[in-house]
């Protein structure tokens, strides 16, 4: 692994652990300002809109600039909208639509973050590396975020609500720094020194990631299957956090081991994927990802206690974390660097810029009883995983690209 993939792992590391102090503070306070399941509900879809807004001039912008000082830069910001909120909290200023708003502007954030880091792998690593870095990356987010961040958050959550804020601001710089002192090529040197004059206008840039991905067949197949899951998935947990409290009776202060716990199983499924791929091959690895993931999914709504329902997702975390690992390996195999950020914010456009749909409709179906997101996102998932298992086991058929 070369010396800028390292230090773009260390910023991941201490991002993934800022990450998961967040993903644990901001439900338990999201409860404590309101009960009302749909202002619960968007929350999550606030985190996830931006894919559908910004995704594709972001990725244009990915393919055009340094894309160590796009993600240095991000991380500067998120961390000072962050600080701020932790001073509304510690001045008891915050409510429920101060948090939607801070959501929103920190999933802006994550939109340039995720598909900076995701660019740079090919163009800083050779393609028989790709399943293990992106191995690596999963398995510092699944430690990190989950072993450590969301316990340690319930720690700083019970002594303060405000801290675990302020120590998420505070490693979001360290992240930025690391991202700022990545040794990579510049970006003109990926797209071979094409002279201002040559280069396309910004907006002729964003048609042509659009129209690329729309013509191609494999990729569009990938993306429009991978989108109607997604809405599934963001259906069914939705409400996860007043599932976990209210119907199954965890308490508040647990809520974050109930994630390190299912982050066992994504972690487990981090260190087997490229090992299964070998073995296997992708496409076999990801049809029985995809499939299992789904029916957990569904299964997870029946679970009479947290003990069985923590349980199930820890197995559906092990498929989810396989799925994802061989998933960006294959669109980092198939997609030429020089337009990665453009095809990768168009797919992340129509993936997770249609997740906010499934959220909200999934706030809605909570107020008929908070199993129902479940039931109805989990079943709906298994169906379109068993439709396209056919597609998705022809997957090692598709043509790769070379690094370029």
């Amino acid at each position: 692994m070369s010396k800028a993939f390292n230090r773009l792992w260390s910023a991941s590391l201490v991002s993934n652990l800022a990450d998961g102090v967040l993903l644990a503070a901001a439900p338990l306070l999201a409860i404590t300002l309101t009960d009302n399941t749909v202002l619960i509900s968007l929350l999550g879809a606030m985190v996830m809109l931006p894919w559908l807004l910004f995704a594709i001039p972001i990725g244009t912008l990915v393919d055009r600039l340094d894309r160590r000082y796009i993600l240095a830069g991000v991380n500067f910001l998120r961390s000072g909208i962050v600080g701020l909120l932790a001073f509304t909290i510690a001045a008891d200023l915050v409510n429920i639509y101060l948090l939607i708003l801070a959501a929103f502007i920190i999933g802006t954030c994550e939109v340039a973050t995720d598909t900076t880091a995701a660019s740079l792998i090919p163009q800083i690593l050779e393609e028989k590396q790709f399943e293990k870095a992106n191995s690596r990356l999963q398995i510092s987010e699944t430690v990190v975020q989950g072993f450590i961040g969301a316990p340690f958050s319930g720690f700083l959550y019970a002594l303060a609500i405000y801290i675990p804020f302020f120590f998420n601001s505070v490693g979001y710089i360290v992240a930025a720094i690391l991202a700022f002192s990545m040794p990579i090529n510049f970006l003109q040197d990926v797209r071979n020194e094409k002279k201002a004059a040559e280069k396309p206008h910004f907006l002729a840039d964003m048609r042509f990631g659009i129209s690329y991905l729309f013509n191609h067949k494999l990729l569009r197949r990938l993306v429009l299957t991978t989108s109607l899951i997604g809405v599934c998935y963001s259906m069914a947990t939705a409400t996860i956090v007043l599932f976990m409290v209210r119907e199954l009776d965890l308490p508040e202060p647990l809520f974050g081991l109930a994630l390190t716990i299912q982050g066992v199983g994504g972690l487990v499924g981090a260190v087997v994927a490229p090992h299964a791929s070998k073995r296997f091959g992708r496409d076999r690895v990801m049809s029985f990802a995809i499939f299992m993931s789904s029916f957990l999914l569904l299964i997870q709504g029946f679970s009479p206690n947290i003990y069985l329902f923590v349980g199930l997702t820890a197995i559906g975390a092990f498929t989810i974390s396989q799925w994802n690992i061989l998933l960006m390996s294959t669109y980092q195999s198939v997609i030429p660097n020089e337009i990665y950020g453009r095809i990768h914010g168009t797919r992340r456009t129509l993936v997770w810029g249609m997740m906010p749909i499934g959220s909200v409709l999934g706030g809605v179906l909570a107020t008929i009883t908070l199993r129902t997101p479940l039931y109805v996102g989990g079943f709906i998932s298994t169906a379109i995983a068993i439709y396209s298992l056919k597609f998705f086991l022809n997957l090692g058929n598709a043509p790769t690209v070379s690094k370029s």
